[in-house]
C-alpha cells in the first residue's frame, strides 16, 4: 500500500474509531495474565488501531494523521523488517511521546514463528526489547506474533517472558490488496454490531 493510500487508510479508520487515551490500557488494568490470547477489544463501541512490521519510513506521516485525527494506535514493530529500527529512532520516539504504544512484532519477522524453540523465541524477543528500552526507555509488555501465529512454543515461552499476545478479529487485508475504501466498509461493518474490536493493518 504505497503512502497515499496508507494515510488515506489511516483517515478512513479513525473516521469510524471513537479516539480513547489508550486502545489497549484497559486489557492491561484487567486482562488475562501474560501468554493469554486476546483477539478483540475490550470496550464495547471501540475499535483499538493496530499496526504492523514498521518501523518505516511512513512512521512518522502516520503517526502525525492520527495526532490529527485524535486516535491512538498500537504500533507493532519489527527490528529489520524495513532497514534497521535505529534508523526510525526519531519517529518511535515521536509515537511513544504522542500517547501511541509501542510493541513488538518480533525482531527479524520470522516466517516461521510457530515452530521456532523456545530459545530462538526468546531471542527474537529479547533483541527487540533491548532496542526499545535503548530508544523510548521502555520494554513492551504486548506482541503480535508474526502471521499471527500461535502454535508451539509461542504461547508458552510469551507467558514465560511476561508479554500478552495480541491477534485481531478485523483484518484490514490491506496485504492482499484491498483499498482503503474497502478496508473501511469492514471496520464499519465491524463497529456496526457494537462490540469492541482489534484491527490488523500494516505501515
Amino acid at each position: 500500500m504505497g503512502l497515499k493510500s496508507l494515510l488515506v487508510a489511516a483517515l478512513a479508520t479513525v473516521a469510524v474509531a471513537t479516539p480513547i487515551p489508550d486502545p489497549l490500557n484497559m486489557i492491561r488494568q484487567s486482562g488475562p495474565a501474560a501468554g493469554q490470547v486476546i483477539t478483540k477489544c475490550v470496550a464495547p463501541g471501540q475499535i483499538a488501531l493496530a499496526y504492523d512490521d514498521g518501523p518505516s519510513q511512513l512512521t512518522q506521516q502516520l503517526v502525525n494523521t492520527l495526532n490529527a485525527g485524535g486516535a491512538k494506535a498500537t504500533f507493532f514493530v519489527t527490528g529489520t523488517l524495513y532497514g534497521c529500527i535505529y534508523n526510525q529512532r526519531n519517529a518511535l520516539q515521536s509515537a511513544y511521546k504522542s500517547g501511541h504504544q509501542i510493541a513488538s512484532h518480533t525482531w527479524t519477522h520470522p516466517q516461521n514463528f510457530g515452530s521456532l524453540s523456545s530459545n530462538d523465541l526468546t531471542s527474537q524477543m529479547s533483541r527487540l526489547e533491548q532496542a526499545l528500552v535503548n530508544i523510548i526507555g521502555v520494554k513492551p509488555t504486548y506482541m503480535r506474533p508474526p502471521y499471527l501465529a500461535t502454535g508451539g512454543n509461542v504461547l508458552p515461552t510469551m507467558r514465560n517472558l511476561g508479554y500478552r499476545v495480541i491477534t485481531s478479529d478485523v483484518d484490514s487485508e490491506d496485504w492482499n490488496g484491498k483499498t482503503p475504501q474497502q478496508s473501511q466498509q469492514k471496520f464499519q461493518q465491524a463497529g456496526a454490531g457494537g462490540n469492541g474490536h482489534i484491527t490488523l493493518m500494516h505501515e
